[in-house]
């Protein structure tokens, strides 16, 4: 199923592929986002017409080189991320690609950052996959920080099945299975979660 559904979607460049490949070879490869949906996310990008982004969690780059790609001209997505190492890997992807001026990086926790940044609508699209614990405080967090019909994509909201229940489950598990209830009956979103990878959970804002 998964080469059928690459097959036909928006194949990677060679940059993106090349990323992909390095990536590929180091033992938190699970960690990075699958193709079709960095295509995917790159439509939503361009189909809501976002000029302002932000990123949780960037690991080696290919979310953000995807997102990055799909702003126009004068659009601008910040990143957080605490490790300097991966991250510095994304940084010379997007150098090739020709983005690196529309991204900025800023190595710290998520949270404080967040709390630094002006508490007024400023972003378009948020993608958020960094400790699945501090979900619900990003989305709460971003909130304020998002355009009316802004979107937040929340990334791994399926946990391998295991918020279905019946297995044993981790504090990330329990977190996921908590914020899924929470979000449904969250007045301030519309919610659908999409069956994309391990689970993509799109927020809209009311």
């Amino acid at each position: 199923m998964s080469d059928y559904v690459l097959a036909h979607t928006e194949p990677p460049d060679e940059v993106m592929a090349a990323l992909i490949a390095e990536t590929a070879g180091m033992p938190e490869v699970s960690m990075q986002i699958a193709p079709d949906q960095a295509a995917f996310m790159a439509l939503l990008v361009r189909s809501l017409n976002a000029r302002r982004a932000i990123e949780i969690g960037t690991f080696t780059g290919l979310s953000a080189l995807a997102v990055a790609r799909a702003l126009p001209e004068g659009g601008s997505l910040l990143c957080c991320d605490l490790n300097a190492e991966w991250t510095a890997i994304g940084r010379g992807y997007w150098e090739q690609a020709g983005v690196s001026d529309r991204i900025e990086l800023r190595i710290g926790p998520a949270a404080q950052t967040l709390e630094a940044l002006p508490a007024e609508p400023t972003y378009d699209f948020a993608f958020v996959d960094a400790d699945k614990t501090g979900y619900a405080g990003y989305v709460d967090a971003l909130y304020p920080r998002m355009q009316t019909n802004a979107l937040i994509l929340l990334d791994n909201t399926l946990r391998s099945g295991r918020v279905l229940g019946g297995s044993e489950t981790s504090a990330d598990d329990d977190a996921m299975i908590a914020l899924n209830d929470q979000l449904i009956s969250d007045g301030r979103w519309e919610t659908v979660l999409l069956p994309i990878a391990d689970g993509l959970t799109l927020l809209r804002k009311r």
